[in-house]
């Protein structure tokens, strides 16, 4: 597949430890995965742009992330993780640098409190809205289905990671329902990504969920490989560093053709929508 334009909304770049110290409280440690290994992932794939999420282990020092955006001149957005009390100022300048988002990781921590998100929510929305930036959200299901009232009215789209760990393929649960109803008045977006992050492990339940998905509102979703496939390997301590998984190009091929199966589908999830979102 070669697709101009093609983006993967979801990929993250670890560099030299001396030169992008990570967090003394990480969860864990990954390895070296610069800009060239990320081109090169692209290039695999037929995609030509990238989103570089800001990953835990760097916190709120989103030099390495910077640093990406400028190496990929121009082929690149990013979503930075940031202090509160970051100054309008900054974030004007983080803009011009290619940042569009800020991100709230409570699942890698293992804050699963919806207090916590719905305080975050409130705290960043009228904030970014000038910016026409979004926020992107990593927290189980039940934790975003809860502040669903309050992502309605945001003056912000809320970007969801990874199915938004759904995990019921019926879409017949009130979650389920709850998250669809917010699809479709475009308050959300959905990342079609990182299947071994599911708690939906059948290939075929994913499957049918992004159909459901793409039928609700196409303009509403993002596909991402997740790439390099961070991992916490059994058994490895926080600061050691644990070996990405085992994800291959045809495997992430296959499932972009499973969950996007036609041609108008690509060009509206793959294209289109990061356009829109991201300001290409």
């Amino acid at each position: 597949m070669n697709l101009t334009g093609g983006c993967d909304t979801h990929v993250h770049v670890i560099g030299n430890a001396k030169a992008y110290p990570m967090v003394a409280e990480r969860q864990y440690t990954p390895g070296f995965a610069d800009v060239a290994d990320l081109q090169a992932h692209l290039k695999r794939l037929g995609l030509t742009r990238a989103v570089i999420i800001q990953p835990s282990v760097y916190g709120t020092y989103n030099e390495c992330l910077l640093d990406a955006l400028n190496a990929m001149t121009g082929h690149a957005r990013g979503v930075a993780v940031l202090d509160t009390q970051t100054a309008t100022a900054a974030l004007q300048t983080l803009d011009a640098q290619g940042v569009r988002g800020v991100r709230l990781n409570l699942e890698s921590a293992g804050e699963h409190n919806s207090a916590k998100l719905q305080t975050a929510l409130q705290t960043w929305a009228p904030r970014l809205a000038d910016l026409g930036w979004h926020i992107q959200v990593y927290a189980p299901l039940a934790v975003t289905v809860s502040c669903a009232s309050l992502i309605a009215q945001l003056p912000v789209p809320v970007v969801l990671d990874h199915f938004a760990l759904w995990h019921d393929a019926s879409c017949a649960s009130s979650e389920s329902k709850c998250l669809l109803d917010l699809l479709a008045q475009g308050k959300i977006y959905i990342k079609l990504s990182a299947s071994y992050r599911s708690p939906m492990k059948d290939a075929q339940a994913l499957q049918a969920v992004s159909q459901r998905l793409l039928a609700t509102r196409p303009d509403r979703l993002l596909w991402a490989s997740d790439w390099p496939h961070t991992n916490r390997e059994p058994g490895r301590g926080p600061h050691e560093v644990s070996c990405y998984r085992d994800i291959t190009t045809e495997s992430l091929q296959h499932e972009l053709w499973q969950w996007l199966p036609t041609p108008k589908a690509r060009q509206q999830v793959l294209v289109n929508n990061p356009n829109q979102l991201y300001r290409f």
